[in-house]
């Protein structure tokens, strides 16, 4: 993929520029607004991208708003994530304000519409509203309660609020149009009976708001002056602007839509996650396949990759997928910057250089990085027996191998020019060591007589090298769009995940820590697990030095 990629022009921007070229408004106040049960993924970091990158662009202010209007769902575990994860990302909110902080002034605007003659108590089930409602070809039928008088609407949600009534039995309808053409103005539920404890107002209240009606009223009384939404809510525009209008709500918010965030080999459906983890599949909601940000997080994607993702693919109306190659392409390009280069030997087998002496021990610099030098150089122990990968050997190789076989030379990165002699094998003809000379005029990996070696091979001494175990990750999904399986599970990557035990690291790095990310020279970009201990060093493969997902495919 070409690095010469330019950022998309911003609709939204556009919008918000004529707002206030016209004076439809003199400040910007955008708002995230999650709902608190469950784990953000990286659909939701291009929303909070959009809300804080759009607030800062015109000096404006972002808040966190978690909408809490469903108790039976949320919890305090989800809300501390969320708020984690979006200082993970890099932003920082203004204020942190919940739905439930209006439950009082989200009544009194129901009252209103009920003394209005706008809302009206039904007693029909969900399943008859449903059939009530009609379709996109047929108008809906009006409910036999609709025309309840605005006494009789006041006395029956006084008596729903005071808990006299049991779930199910009764809601609070908007009285709009049951012929329109938009199904969510055709009356739709804006208060329920739920008897529930809430994370933060208990038992307070048994009655609570939906989706629909608290969230445009909770953008007014914030004062946000644009409301920043995915595409799926275009519908239901005319009904945010009919509440905000019809409640007296005290800020004419303006909501604009955005294409989601879709990408291939991987699923976004907070059902699907939950199933795959409820089923054994993956470990919890940071196993490192999933695309939740907890899950990249783990795997080592640093958020600027993020970032630099959601800003290449731009914002736009019209929905499309976007290639996960492309995200793995933008956190290459970050690692490839900051990332030590160090060795690690995944599938050791010992190679024995049979003229270098017997118990010496002597040690090569190498930098960690080629292009930082802030980054520093280390030393390496250098003795008679190495680790080297096994695929760097062969008996008879195949044209273009210039790694080791009987009688080729290779450079040791940052050592010397070693000429294989022979190996050694089991009674099953597995090689056990490979055996060299070594060339002592070509310490550092060069020769004063000039000849050239066309491979170079990593290594790690074997008397210092760490055990260490890496878990080898690829994508969860082979196919590219798991969703047109009947069963997503058919198209579940029977090697998503491969543990690789006995593995060999260089000993140059003591004191390694959660999320230190690394590059394995020839291997890819790792980074520590949250579960590795000193004892038990565990790493994540976080991306392959280039994509061959496709060709193993």
């Amino acid at each position: 993929m070409s690095e010469e990629i330019k950022t998309p022009t911003n609709f939204i921007h556009d919008f918000i520029e004529q707002d206030l070229k016209e004076g439809k408004a003199d400040h910007i106040q955008t708002r995230f607004p999650p709902e608190p049960n469950g784990y953000l993924h990286i659909g939701h970091a291009k929303a909070i991208y959009i809300d804080f990158e759009t607030a800062k662009k015109y000096n404006g202010i972002c808040n966190l708003r978690l909408d809490d209007t469903n108790p039976t769902k949320e919890d305090v575990e989800y809300v501390d994530a969320i708020k984690e994860d979006i200082h993970w990302l890099g932003f920082e909110y203004a204020n942190i304000f919940y739905a439930s902080d209006y439950y009082d002034f989200l009544l009194e605007c129901a009252y209103r519409l009920i003394n209005k003659g706008l809302a009206y108590v039904c007693d029909l089930t969900a399943d008859e509203i449903r059939e009530y409602r009609g379709t996109l070809k047929e108008p809906g039928r009006e409910s036999p309660y609709r025309n309840r008088t605005v006494e009789e609407n006041l006395d029956l949600f006084n008596r729903m609020k005071a808990g006299e009534f049991p779930e199910g039995s009764h809601v609070l309808r908007a009285k709009i149009d049951m012929a329109s053409n938009n199904l969510n103005m055709r009356d739709p539920v804006i208060y329920r009976i739920l008897f529930a404890n809430h994370h933060r107002t208990g038992e307070k209240y048994c009655v609570y708001p939906m989706y629909d009606f608290a969230h445009p009223l909770s953008d007014s009384y914030e004062g946000v002056t644009h409301s920043l939404c995915s595409l799926e809510f275009e519908d239901h525009r005319p009904l945010y602007d009919w509440v905000i209008k019809n409640a007296d709500a005290p800020y004419p918010s303006r909501q604009i839509e955005f294409a989601r965030l879709n990408m291939t080999y991987t699923v976004m459906s907070k059902r699907k996650l939950r199933e795959l983890i409820e089923q054994g599949i993956v470990s919890d909601w940071d196993d490192p396949r999933l695309p939740t940000l907890r899950g990249i997080r783990r795997l080592g994607y640093p958020p600027e990759a993020v970032i630099e993702f959601i800003e290449k693919n731009g914002v736009s109306k019209t929905n499309s997928v976007v290639d996960y190659e492309f995200l793995e392409f933008c956190v290459r390009n970050r690692l490839s910057e900051s990332a030590k280069r160090v060795m690690a030997v995944l599938d050791p087998v010992k190679l024995v250089i049979d003229n270098y002496p017997e118990n010496e021990v002597e040690y090569v610099e190498g930098e960690y990085h080629p292009d930082r030098e802030d980054l520093g150089k280390r030393s390496l122990p250098f003795s008679r027996e190495l680790y080297i990968e096994r695929t760097d050997f062969t008996d008879t190789p195949p044209k273009g191998y210039y790694r080791l076989f009987p009688g080729n030379e290779v450079r040791l990165r940052h050592a010397y020019y070693v000429t294989c002699t022979h190996a050694v094998k089991d009674e099953n003809g597995n090689v056990v060591e490979v055996h060299a000379t070594y060339d002592p005029a070509t310490k550092g990996g060069w020769s004063e007589d000039g000849r050239k070696v066309r491979g170079t091979i990593h290594w790690v001494s074997a008397a210092h090298a760490k055990d260490v175990q890496v878990d080898m990750y690829e994508r969860l999904f082979k196919e590219a769009d798991p969703d047109v399986f009947d069963d997503y599970h058919e198209a579940l990557n029977p090697n998503s995940k491969v543990t690789l035990t006995g593995c060999k690291l260089e000993n140059s790095l003591g004191g390694l820590k959660p999320g230190d990310t690394f590059q394995f020279m020839r291997h890819g970009y790792f980074c520590v697990d949250k579960t590795s201990t000193p004892d038990n060093v565990i790493f994540n493969r976080t991306v392959a030095l280039k994509d061959s997902f496709k060709k193993k495919k």
